[in-house]
């Protein structure tokens, strides 16, 4: 429905404001969304790489620890045993110490001879078959920070957690190392062990308070990398001018586009009047068949809106404004000449078929369009019985004026049919009341059929209402075979929709309904050889 002038201003106004901050918003929110993903990439690709790389040193460590067990021909804590630690140790870029146990007691280290008693304690967790795996263990020999022990057989290494991740990031990223056990590695750049902590829970990277953080986990070792979101505020500066520049243009194409837009509606009541008097309207034929045979029997004459620049303008867009304005008994005039003038010759040469005009309510008051048809129509040779007349519910809301009209057009030859049936008020009371001939099922009743819904079941009642009343029914908006198999086991004589075709201009509606008899010849005729 076409607005009021005001009413349009008003709205270009408003979308217009909408036109221009929402461009502006979304290029805002789209560079902090890149600027976030951005870091969020740059600290899980750090996360994964530490995680990795710790891994990495336990499995390396592991595999010189057990060529060092393998050793067999050296005498536990001799000078060539030490040396062969202490050439181990040097070796391992990760490795500050290793030590040897015999019966639960450290023997000896890399650095010598032990003289403490020091006694092996259960591995905090394995990480592998055979790598027992400690971690923040103070050294007792050479009193280091605390390290990452891993032992093999007899023999272990010190580790230096730090060392497989200090080369992954500058000052601005701390990673921090969370072990299978949940206890802190080891940490670069210092963080919050807490915050830590907490960050490793998370299941995905992300953004918290003020931090930036990419988490990744490998064979059980955990890396948080955290940035600080000033870097992350830094960046996104620099990303959105980019964006604003690209959410101007938005703005203003989209502010462009809503005034061309407001300027069409400003006067469509005008556009109207200016359709009617140019006869602008033509009029498109959607076939009518006979379910059991798929004879095409009719056709219901749709008007369609042809501007001057060759658009097609959809009936709902033109016709409430038609009827409130009165212009539409004019279009229904140019409709019928359309008819007159497209479908003459046809309608002489089979007088069986018909086609069927949509009436408006004023119309159906009044009386006017019979006396319409009979002008237009009555020196074509047409007969009335071809012409059918179809109104809506609401154009049939003073019963006592449809009926006079109705009962004059049955008396001319014209058939009349309820359209849109169940969708307007107080239907059964038009069904008894009014003398009519046949009963359109709406399209949005049909479209149940077959299907679990709150009105599936209204179909059959209308079909057995239609029946008691001795109407025939049309269905409309038949769009399968299932549909139409349905519709002809319930007793439905007649069907239209995409199922057997769409509205279509005059000529191509000829050629269908031509094609639409050869093909019921060729069907009919090698049956009746068949029976001699």
């Amino acid at each position: 429905m076409y607005l009021k002038r005001s009413r349009v201003i008003a709205e270009a106004i408003l979308l217009a404001v909408v036109g221009v901050l929402l461009p502006l918003s979304a290029a805002i929110y789209a560079a902090w969304a890149l600027s976030v993903n951005t870091e969020k990439g740059r600290l899980e690709l750090v996360a994964s790489q530490a995680a990795a790389r710790t891994h990495l040193s336990i499995l390396n460590t592991a595999a010189r620890l057990r060529a060092l067990d393998d050793q067999k021909q050296l005498a536990p804590c001799s000078d060539a045993h030490v040396a062969e630690m202490r050439r181990v140790s040097i070796n391992g870029r990760m490795i500050e110490e290793v030590g040897y146990f015999n019966n639960g007691l450290l023997k000896c280290t890399s650095w010598g001879q032990t003289t403490k008693r020091i006694a092996k304690l259960p591995p905090e967790f394995m990480s592998g078959d055979d790598i027992e795996t400690w971690v923040a263990v103070p050294p007792l020999v050479s009193g280091a920070d605390p390290l990452t022990v891993v032992q093999v057989g007899k023999h272990n290494a010190l580790i230096d957690p730090v060392r497989p991740i200090d080369l992954l990031s500058d000052n601005r990223i701390r990673v921090t190392i969370v072990a299978p056990n949940g206890r802190v590695a080891a940490m670069l750049n210092d963080l919050d062990t807490q915050v830590a902590l907490t960050l490793a829970k998370q299941d995905k990277s992300g953004l918290k308070d003020d931090y930036v953080y990419g988490v990744a986990t490998n064979a059980g070792w955990t890396a948080i990398a955290v940035g600080h979101r000033e870097e992350l505020i830094a960046q996104f500066r620099s990303q959105l001018w980019i964006f604003l520049l690209f959410g101007a243009f938005a703005s203003v194409f989209i502010v462009a586009m809503i005034l061309r837009q407001s300027r069409k509606r400003l006067s469509p009541l005008s556009e109207l009047q200016i359709a009617v008097r140019n006869r602008e309207f033509l009029v498109h034929y959607q076939p009518i068949v006979e379910l059991a045979t798929g004879n095409c029997v009719g056709a219901e004459a749709l008007v369609r809106w042809k501007r001057p620049d060759g658009s097609l303008v959809r009936p709902d867009l033109f016709i409430p404004l038609a009827e409130q304005s009165g212009l539409i008994q004019p279009i229904t005039d140019q409709v019928i000449d359309a008819v007159a003038r497209d479908l003459n010759e046809l309608l002489v040469q089979y007088r069986s078929m018909h086609v069927t005009i949509n009436v408006c309510a004023e119309d159906i008051k009044s009386g006017r369009i019979l006396e319409t048809i009979a002008a237009r129509i009555g020196r074509t040779g047409i007969e009335n019985t071809q012409i059918w007349l179809e109104a809506t519910e609401r154009g049939l809301l003073d019963i006592e004026e449809a009926s006079r009209t109705i009962e004059e057009a049955r008396s001319r030859g014209h058939k009349v049919a309820i359209d849109d049936f169940g969708t307007g008020y107080s239907s059964l009371q038009y069904l008894q009341d009014l003398p009519l001939d046949t009963l359109k099922i709406d399209k949005s009743f049909i479209n149940t059929i077959n299907r679990q819904s709150a009105t599936s079941s209204v179909v059959p009642h209308i079909i057995d209402m239609a029946k008691a009343l001795n109407l025939s029914v049309v269905a409309e908006g038949v769009e399968t075979v299932e549909q139409a198999e349905y519709l002809i086991e319930h007793g439905v004589e007649y069907g239209q929709g995409w199922h057997y075709g769409k509205p279509m201009p005059a000529d191509i509606f000829i050629a269908y309904l031509y094609e639409n008899m050869k093909r019921r010849r060729a069907d009919v005729i090698p049956l009746r050889r068949s029976n001699g």
